[in-house]
């Protein structure tokens, strides 16, 4: 079956503008146009918003979404499995939040008493499980089961001064990245040492044992993976995944 552009936008309940949009980036190209100009869409389209409007739920960014919305047969149902892992990460990490608010409320009501360290252990939980869901196959890949499972339980372990402090450094690390793409920063100059340096800072938080080689090593995955380039690129512009990456192999 084919649809037109207001008949698959009104199934899934996007826009026509949306669709639009997609076909202009080379997100969702039509099965085919029309003489008269008109776009229709196959099963192989609606297979892929589909693909799409998962993905874009968990929040993530169009250009990370791109390969994934291609993908068919055994490659798609590992997508879609990967997807599913996601969501119930996500699942998890919103009832931790619920408990957690739920003991806040009891205690303002003069009940149950609260532990610090359990006012902020969902947070760093949901940042654990987020980070498990999108990057951690390919973590234990190149690191093994055993460096990653240490890095979560280091994280998990973080006092709240220590997690703000993780937290502000990456900031501190987008906003140098984002000055150095923008005035075209060499990798091995100035700012690059200082991005090496701050990303160095931020792995020592949860990294138990901080290795040079490791560092690089990591680097070198944000410019292979494409969801870790998107990480970057969204959050300090195009071009700051190749940027941290090269700033790491030069001075790490």
């Amino acid at each position: 079956m084919e649809y037109t552009v207001k008949q698959l936008a009104g199934l899934a309940g996007v826009s026509v503008r949306t669709l639009h949009y997609y076909d202009e980036i080379g997100l969702l190209p039509p099965a085919r146009v029309t003489q008269a100009g008109y776009r229709l869409y196959g099963p192989a389209q609606v297979d892929a918003l589909q693909s799409i409007l998962f993905y874009r739920a968990l929040g993530m960014p169009l250009a990370q979404i791109r390969p994934l919305a291609a993908l068919r047969g055994e490659a798609r149902l590992a997508a879609l499995r990967a997807h599913r892992a996601a969501l119930l990460a996500r699942r998890d990490a919103l009832d931790s939040l619920l408990s957690t608010l739920d003991k806040t409320i009891e205690q303002e009501k003069g009940g149950v008493s609260m532990q610090d360290t359990e006012k902020f252990a969902c947070f760093k939980q949901a940042l654990v499980q987020k980070n498990e869901a999108q990057y951690g196959a390919e973590a234990r890949k190149a690191y093994g089961k055993e460096a990653v499972d240490a890095a979560n339980a280091r994280l998990m372990g973080l006092s709240e001064g220590q997690f703000a402090q993780m937290q502000a450094a990456e900031q501190r690390l987008f906003g140098l990245l984002r000055e150095a793409v923008s005035q075209n920063a060499a990798p091995g100059g100035s700012m690059g040492r200082q991005a090496a340096q701050l990303h160095k800072e931020w792995l020592c938080f949860t990294w138990p044992h901080y290795s040079a080689a490791a560092h690089r090593g990591l680097a070198r995955l944000y410019v292979q993976d494409e969801r870790f380039t998107a990480y970057y690129d969204s959050a300090a512009g195009a071009g700051a995944a190749q940027f941290l990456c090269s700033a790491v192999e030069a001075n790490a």
